[in-house]
């Protein structure tokens, strides 16, 4: 099944794609760089249109999101191809490869009926980059919405702020967004790094939930000058109460450094919070449950406890305050707690 996509424009006997901050300008016949758009007829058309590489049922915590709907579970699904295709991608066997020809449709009503089987609260587009999913993302969460679920991505963050809007007006109310690097950067070169702040910074102006996530990739973006710059750039443009997840690096793909050392994070942990006064910093992919808990940052009360991506323990009140002074913690959505 292919489909339209209606955000192109003209250019000579060519299109722009619009769909991300890449702008592929495509030739007749030709595809963009993340191979799933296509110039057909002078028109947009996306090739993978509910072509899935996988799906699951997977806990929201490990998006990850950590004031999100917290314990609820999503309906995670992905497909092909990316935008950026990272060096140290850890899902290059989806991201690195182009939609199969011959592969079944799983239309946005099955998949929606699926989570709902399940007993899911969400749907999630993660795995590889939403963005090769685009006009399927629309229907799918526009539908899903409709039938009280919520939507959520796992991206790099890097659409046009057209197509931000517009899977915020589906029903898209939640970004976990990675940033992976700053200005002077040595590889992905030609990624703007500061668009990735400006689209996160416009979904939260449109109030919805963003989370961002910064992996520590060794002797890539684990300089100094690139740090601080992602910190002072979320202290700055989203705030003190949207989480940074700070994650460790492990060897994939292309990339064979050695894994971020865990003095690193926890050094990289304390200037986010002590310089950039950041108040929810939290360490992933070191299976930490002192680090991956949520303490108030202003009584240092342990409020949210998580363990293997799950909620354990919970101590916040009725209206997501600490109990002990009264602090608002920023809580987006209703928690799934039974204890």
């Amino acid at each position: 099944m292919m489909k339209v996509e209606e955000l192109y424009q003209k250019e000579g006997n060519k299109i722009r794609c619009l769909i991300c901050e890449r702008q592929c300008i495509i030739a007749e016949g030709k595809r963009g760089v993340c191979k799933n758009y296509a110039n057909l007829n002078g028109k947009l058309i996306h090739l993978s249109y509910g072509k899935l590489s996988a799906v699951e049922s997977r806990p929201i915590e490990i998006k990850p999101f950590f004031h999100y709907y917290p314990n609820s579970t999503a309906l995670t699904f992905s497909g092909f191809g990316c935008n950026f295709y990272c060096p140290w991608c850890q899902n290059y066997h989806l991201s690195f490869s182009e939609p199969p020809r011959e592969l079944r449709i799983i239309s946005p009503k099955e998949l929606v009926d699926l989570a709902l089987k399940h007993g899911d609260e969400g749907l999630c587009a993660s795995f590889n980059e939403p963005a090769t999913l685009y006009t399927y993302l629309l229907d799918v969460f526009e539908l899903g919405k409709k039938r009280g679920l919520y939507g959520c991505l796992v991206t790099n963050g890097y659409f046009t702020i057209k197509a931000l809007e517009r899977l915020i007006e589906s029903g898209v109310s939640g970004f976990s967004i990675d940033i992976k690097g700053c200005p002077g950067i040595k590889v992905l070169t030609t990624v703007d790094h500061k668009k990735v702040f400006r689209n996160a910074k416009r979904a939260l102006d449109l109030n919805v939930h963003v989370e961002m996530v910064y992996l520590v990739v060794t002797n890539a973006n684990d300089f100094e000058e690139c740090y601080s710059w992602i910190f002072k750039m979320h202290s700055e443009m989203l705030g003190e109460n949207v989480p940074l997840h700070i994650n460790r690096y492990y060897p994939m793909n292309y990339w064979r450094e050695k894994p971020t050392s865990a003095k690193t994070l926890l050094d990289l942990k304390e200037i986010a919070q002590k310089e950039y006064n950041i108040s929810y910093v939290y360490l992933g992919n070191i299976g930490s449950i002192e680090h991956e808990t949520t303490y108030c940052p202003k009584c240092g009360k342990k409020l949210i406890v998580r363990s293997a991506y799950r909620v354990v323990e919970w101590n916040l009140t009725k209206d997501n305050r600490c109990p002990r002074c009264g602090e608002k913690i920023p809580i987006y959505g209703k928690a799934n707690i039974s204890f």
